[in-house]
Formats: structure tokens, C-alpha cells, sequence
């Protein structure tokens, strides 16, 4: 009986030596497989360093571009027309037409219109393009387009018909408003043409020049050069073809 208990013991000793051993290893394998793939982390974590080097991956991206010239053309051109300068006259102005029978003047009738006009003069902002600005760090260079007649009008609150008269007996035509509008614009014509004969359009040229260079001053640049171009030879003569007549 003692026997067999020596035996028991025995055995049951046994069992546990050999659950102890394989906690043990298995435990081993635990620890071994950590520390390999601690060791592996960390490998993978250098080669994507050095990679991410090689590449240039953790460099800050590169600044925005900025088109500077589009920036001053749209700056220059959000003015539009730049009115630099104005002329102002009073203009008299005769007008008449008869009336005839069998190619008898029979009667006059005669319209005598004081006008008051206006013309302004500037340069066109909008012709602006890339080609007339030139930017080198704080320097910039501009080239205006030539000075024009931005607008011209003759004011009806002012002017009035100072006469009109149909002649003995009454038997000129009665046309007094086709007199009046034919006066307005004679008289417009010789506002605009005693304006360009007043170097108006030289005075717009040369305060443009000056407007936009200061805007430029303002915009931070340090060297501006503003250059203007002379008007062009039909520069007058255009604005007499149809001048427009407005209060």
C-alpha cells in the first residue's frame, strides 16, 4: 500500500515538473516574439526614416506662386476708365433753313442755341495686358495705353435757345427741334475739337501717369516706372463722327 501511494506521488510530481516546464518555455516563446517584433518596429520605423529622407517626404511643400503681373493688370484694370481730365466751353451756335417755292426762297427760319459742353479725356484701363507690365522683385514697369475722349455731352439743363425766328410774315419752316438737336451737335463738335486744340489730351496722358504711378507707390513697390504713349492721329476725329447729346 505504501508502494502505490510512492508511486502516486511519484507521478503526480512528475505531471507538474512538466506543466511547469512548458509554461516555462511557452512564456520564452512570449517573451522572444515581443522583443523580436519590438525589434522589427523598430527597424520598419528606421527604413521608413531613411526613406522618407531619400524621397524628401518630410520637407515643408514648396510656397504658393504668386502671378504678380495678372495681379497688377486686374488691379490696374478694376479702375477701368481713369478720367484725368475735363474741358468746359460755351459754344454759339447758328443754325437755320429756308423755305422754297418753284426754287424761290420764299422764307428763313433762323435758331440761335447757346450750349454749355463737357469733354473728359483718360486713359482705356481695360487695354491693359500682361505685355504692358514688367515685374523684377520690387521694381515694376508699366506702359499705358494712349490717352482718348472717354465722354463728351453737351448739358441741356444749361444751354437754352437764346433765338428763334421764322422771318417776315412767319413763312420760314417750322422745325424748331430739328434746329436745336442740328445745333447741339455742331456745338458738340466744336467743344471737342477746341478741347484736343487746348492740349487736352496731353494734360489726361500726363496725369494718368501720375495717378498710377502713385497707386503703384501705395502697392509697396519701390522702383515704378509708368510709361505713357502719345494719342493716337484719330483720337478727336472719332468722337465727331455721331457725338452724343445728354443732359
Amino acid at each position: 500500500m505504501r508502494h502505490e501511494d510512492d508511486e502516486y506521488y511519484s507521478d503526480r510530481g512528475g505531471g507538474s515538473f512538466l506543466r511547469s516546464l512548458g509554461l516555462m518555455a511557452v512564456g520564452g516563446l512570449m517573451a522572444a516574439g515581443l522583443m523580436a517584433s519590438f525589434g522589427v518596429w523598430q527597424t520598419g520605423d528606421r527604413f521608413l526614416n531613411a526613406l522618407s529622407n531619400l524621397l524628401n517626404l518630410n520637407a515643408p511643400p514648396p510656397p504658393p506662386r504668386v502671378d504678380v503681373q495678372s495681379m497688377v493688370v486686374q488691379q490696374v484694370r478694376e479702375m477701368s476708365e481713369l478720367t484725368t481730365a475735363a474741358f468746359t466751353m460755351q459754344a454759339v451756335v447758328p443754325t437755320s433753313q429756308d423755305n422754297s417755292l418753284g426754287g424761290l426762297v420764299i422764307g428763313t427760319t433762323k435758331l440761335l442755341y447757346i450750349a454749355y459742353g463737357e469733354v473728359q479725356a483718360g486713359v482705356d484701363l481695360s487695354q491693359l495686358s500682361n505685355e504692358n507690365v514688367q515685374v523684377t522683385g520690387e521694381s515694376i514697369q508699366v506702359q499705358l495705353p494712349p490717352p482718348r475722349i472717354l465722354d463728351s455731352k453737351i448739358d441741356v439743363n444749361r444751354s437754352n435757345v437764346y433765338d428763334y425766328n421764322r422771318g417776315i410774315l412767319g413763312l420760314g419752316p417750322d422745325v424748331a427741334p430739328e434746329l436745336q438737336k442740328l445745333a447741339q451737335q455742331e456745338a458738340l463738335k466744336k467743344v471737342v475739337e477746341a478741347a484736343c486744340a487746348d492740349g487736352l489730351l496731353t494734360r489726361a496722358s500726363d496725369r494718368a501717369q501720375l495717378v498710377v504711378t502713385q497707386l503703384l507707390n501705395t502697392a509697396g513697390y519701390k522702383d515704378v516706372s509708368v510709361e505713357v504713349q502719345p494719342p493716337s492721329a484719330d483720337a478727336c476725329r472719332a468722337m465727331e463722327v455721331q457725338p452724343e447729346v445728354r443732359g
